[in-house]
C-alpha cells in the first residue's frame, strides 16, 4: 500500500511509513496470546523507527539517530522472524516484512555512509 506523500519526502521515511500501515493490518490479527506482547512491540518499534528517521531528517548531527534506527531494524528482524515461527505471520507475509526491513536497512546504511550531508 503506497500513499502519495509528495516529492519532498525521503524514500526511507516513505518505506517505513508503508511498513507501519502493513504491520497494523497484520499484528491486529495475531492470536490473542501474542497480539498484546509481540504485536504491540513490533508496532512500537516501527513507530520509534519512523520517529528516529524523521528526527534524522531534520538534524545536523544525525549519525546517532541513524545508528539507533539501525539497531531497531535488527530487533524488528528478529521480532518478525519470531512472529513467523509462532505462526502469527504466514510465510508470505514474513517474506514481505523481511524484504521491507532489509530495504529500509540498506537505505539507512547508505545514509550513514554519506555522513551528515546527503539524504537518501
Amino acid at each position: 500500500m503506497v500513499v502519495n506523500r509528495g516529492k519532498d519526502e525521503l524514500t526511507v521515511i516513505t518505506k517505513a511509513y508503508d511498513l507501519i500501515l502493513w504491520s497494523c493490518n497484520h499484528t491486529g490479527k495475531f492470536p490473542r496470546n501474542h497480539r498484546f506482547v509481540l504485536g504491540e512491540r513490533i508496532e512500537r518499534n516501527l513507530y520509534d523507527l519512523l520517529e528516529l528517521l524523521i528526527q534524522a531528517k531534520y538534524s545536523r548531527e544525525r549519525q546517532d539517530q541513524l545508528r539507533r534506527a539501525n539497531l531497531l531494524l535488527e530487533i524488528l528482524r528478529f521480532q518478525m522472524r519470531l512472529a513467523k515461527d509462532l505462526q502469527c505471520l504466514k510465510v508470505e507475509s514474513y517474506g514481505f516484512a523481511a524484504k521491507s526491513i532489509d530495504e529500509i536497512g540498506r537505505l539507512v546504511g547508505g545514509w550513514m555512509k554519506t555522513g551528515d550531508g546527503a539524504k537518501p
